[in-house]
């Protein structure tokens, strides 16, 4: 597989490449601060352990700023609702159940901090232009396969 040169956005590269390149820059930048509770939250009530992973806040806050990038505009309710699951009732169906309303507000707080999202006057947060330029940026790295 070749990989092209020309410019790209973040709409132009794998998602899943993207969200590992942005949570690998978002953790090597030091910018970012991890609560200290984030080692035994749950991140929706219908989950039953902790995130095996240590650097799952990394990863969900890259993944939050490519949905606001792609998206456009989003609250904590809608990001909760993106982030949800059947919940498991034993022996009856499974219903949809939304994720944790605080993961999605620290996520949201941490964007702010370091400057890629900003509160919107319409409601919710939006991409500021500085952090669409960082997510172009970082999105430019990622190798896209052409074939």
């Amino acid at each position: 597989m070749a990989t092209t040169n020309a410019p790209r956005t973040v709409k132009d590269v794998p998602a899943q490449e993207f969200v590992v390149a942005l949570a690998q820059y978002f953790r090597s930048t030091g910018k970012m601060e991890v609560p200290m509770w984030t080692e035994t939250v749950k991140t929706a009530t219908y989950k039953e352990l902790a995130p095996y992973d240590p650097d799952w806040f990394y990863i969900r806050a890259a993944s939050v700023a490519r949905k606001l990038y792609v998206n456009g505009n989003m609250g904590v309710g809608a990001i909760r609702k993106s982030y949800c699951g059947a919940g498991n009732r034993g022996t009856r169906r499974h219903h949809h159940q939304i994720g944790s309303g605080s993961v999605a507000r620290a996520v949201l707080k941490q964007l702010e901090a370091i400057g890629v999202v900003a509160k919107d006057a319409k409601g919710g947060r939006g991409i500021t232009p500085s952090g669409q330029r960082d997510l172009d940026r970082i999105a430019g790295r990622v190798s896209v396969p052409t074939f």
